[in-house]
C-alpha cells in the first residue's frame, strides 16, 4: 500500500484501514485495530490489544498499547480503546489496563496530548482535553471532559479532574479536582473558577454565575464537604449546568481539593 512506509513493520493479524498512513520504521502488533484516516508517524510502536479510532494523528516516538507499568499484570487480555480525533504528540506512552482495574485504558474524542504526557493503566480520558507537556497520569486516573492540565502536572491514583477544571503548572493533584474550578501548587489549592474556559466554551453570564454560587457554598462558607453537598443538591436538580457535581460526587474516592 503506498500509504505505508516499506520500513514499517505491521504483523498481518493487525487490522488497519484501508487510508491509515504509517510512517518510517514504525512497528504495529497484532491484536491492534485502526480505522480511517489515522496517520501513524515513523517511529511509533503500537502493540497490546489496542483499538484506535478514525482521524487521529500519532506523532513520532510514541508508544501506545504497552503493558502496563504494574507488578500486578501477569500478561492478561486487557484493552487500549482510543477514538477518534485526538493528536498525540511526541514520546507519549498510554498503557492498556489491567484486570485489577476496568480492563481497559480509555481516551475519548478530539483531545490535544502534548509530548511526554504518560497515561498508565485504566485511565479515562474523556473528550475535548488538552493535557500539556509532560503531564503524567498514575493508574486509575479519570480526567473529564473539557479538562487542561498545565505542563508537568502529575496526578495520583484515582484521582479525577472534574470537566472545564484546570491545572496550573507543576500542579500535584492528589485528590479529587471539582468541575470548573482552577487548581495549583504542590500543595494543590483552589485558586478560582476557569473563567477563560467558560467563555471559550460559551457559558452564559447566567450559569456562570450559578457556577460561582457552587464555587462559594465549596469554599468560602466554612462548610464540611458533606453539607456543601447538601446545599448544592437542589441546584443541581434545576440547572443543567450543575449536573456534572452529581456524577463528580458520586464518582470520587478521594476527599476533593479543599
Amino acid at each position: 500500500m503506498s500509504n505505508i512506509h516499506k520500513t514499517a513493520v505491521i504483523d498481518r493479524k493487525a487490522e488497519l484501514a484501508p487510508s491509515v498512513e504509517v510512517g518510517a520504521y514504525s512497528v504495529i502488533g497484532p491484536n491492534v485495530k485502526i480505522d480511517e484516516g489515522t496517520v501513524i508517524k515513523p517511529h511509533v510502536v503500537i502493540e497490546g490489544s489496542t483499538t484506535i479510532g478514525k482521524n487521529n494523528r500519532i506523532f513520532q516516538f510514541a508508544s501506545i498499547g504497552a503493558i502496563p507499568q504494574d507488578k500486578k499484570y501477569k500478561g492478561e487480555d486487557t484493552q487500549l480503546i482510543i477514538g477518534d480525533n485526538n493528536t498525540i504528540r511526541e514520546y507519549c506512552t498510554i498503557n492498556i489496563g489491567t484486570v485489577t482495574g476496568i480492563g481497559e485504558t480509555r481516551v475519548g474524542n478530539d483531545n490535544w496530548i502534548m509530548a511526554y504526557v504518560h497515561i498508565a493503566h485504566d485511565c479515562v480520558v474523556g473528550n475535548h482535553t488538552i493535557l500539556a507537556n509532560s503531564t503524567s497520569l498514575a493508574g486509575h486516573v479519570t480526567i473529564k471532559d473539557y479538562v487542561v492540565t498545565g505542563g508537568f502536572t502529575l496526578i495520583f491514583q484515582f484521582c479525577q479532574i472534574g470537566e472545564y477544571a484546570m491545572t496550573a503548572f507543576a500542579s500535584r493533584v492528589d485528590k479529587d479536582v471539582p468541575p470548573y474550578i482552577m487548581a495549583a501548587g504542590y500543595k494543590l489549592k483552589p485558586v478560582g473558577l476557569n473563567t477563560e474556559g467558560l467563555r471559550r466554551n460559551g457559558f452564559s453570564e447566567v450559569e456562570v454565575a450559578h457556577i460561582k454560587e457552587v464555587y462559594n457554598i465549596i469554599y468560602r462558607q466554612d462548610l464540611t464537604l458533606e453539607e456543601s453537598k447538601g446545599k448544592i443538591k437542589p441546584m443541581i436538580e434545576i440547572y443543567p449546568e450543575l449536573s456534572v457535581y452529581q456524577s463528580f460526587f458520586e464518582d470520587s474516592k478521594r476527599s476533593i481539593v479543599r
